[in-house]
């Protein structure tokens, strides 16, 4: 058997920039887009992130084109995703890993049932008691859930935390949907994904090629149903084992590729 080496870093730029040409003629495009880490750099205080100036100057750009679709997609509460993105009512909003759904004006409600209510109660009990007790953790309220953040611990200390959520969530409930992120652990009473959310903004503007682009372990299930095929394009922001077509090396980049996408689709024929 016959190994193929790696693409070097000259031929993914071009393969990257012929597939970005390709999204750029499609008659119907959506830009779904995670945040932390992809659009905006991490910082101490979640409410302070905010996009690099060139990424939201790209796509307000691209907002105003015909056909195209600019939307956030975040394991973010749906609120949080509101302020840090500085969304209008208009925006398409994916929040709490696909949980949470606004499509411009109009919300999609969670109408929790009373036995996730009582889940979700015990669930903050035990996980906010664990909190208090590791110093340098904080809990991260979500619609259906909670995360456990370890940000601020050294990098040896993280799996002990991450132990420690799982067998205090244990007590609650064995059905829970738990995601292991960046220095997070998320435990949550009802499922969904990014990918769930990328195919439901799909349908909803009928695109005919989809461009998702994100950092986080929790991304490659938007990646997962991307159709390459069809002219979608997907991009890992950073390192990491990834589902991803193509890979950018930050923020920065990201902003960059959002640029030249501007062009790209302003002087298509």
């Amino acid at each position: 058997m016959t190994e193929t080496a790696p693409p070097t870093p000259t031929e993914s730029a071009v393969a990257l920039a012929a597939a970005l040409k390709k999204l750029a003629a499609s008659e119907r495009v959506l830009l779904a887009l995670d945040f932390d880490g992809t659009l905006a750099p991490f910082v101490d205080k979640p409410k302070a992130a905010r996009a690099l100036p060139a990424a939201t100057a790209a796509l307000e750009k691209l907002e105003r084109m015909p056909n195209t679709w600019v939307a956030f997609v975040s394991g973010r509460p749906l609120s949080s995703l509101e302020v840090v993105t500085e969304a209008d009512d208009d925006a398409l909003l994916i929040g709490s890993h696909g949980v949470e759904v606004r499509f411009g004006r109009d919300g999609v409600s969670l109408d929790l049932s009373d036995e996730e209510r009582a889940t979700l109660a015990r669930l903050g009990d035990v996980l906010g008691a664990l909190v208090e007790s590791i110093p340098g953790t904080r809990l991260e309220v979500k619609p259906v859930g909670f995360g456990v953040h370890y940000r601020e611990l050294d990098q040896d200390e993280g799996p002990d935390v991450v132990a420690r959520a799982y067998e205090a969530a244990a007590t609650v409930s064995d059905a829970l949907t738990i995601r292991d992120g960046k220095d997070i652990i998320e435990f949550s009473v009802r499922g969904a994904d990014k990918g769930d959310g990328i195919e439901r903004l799909r349908e909803y503007t009928a695109a005919t090629a989809v461009l998702f682009a994100g950092d986080d372990v929790t991304d490659e299930d938007g990646f997962r149903v991307l159709r390459p095929e069809a002219g979608d394009v997907g991009i890992k922001v950073g390192e990491g084992d990834t589902l991803a077509q193509f890979r950018l090396a930050d923020e920065e980049a990201i902003a960059t590729m959002l640029t030249l996408l501007v062009e790209a689709r302003g002087s298509r024929s």
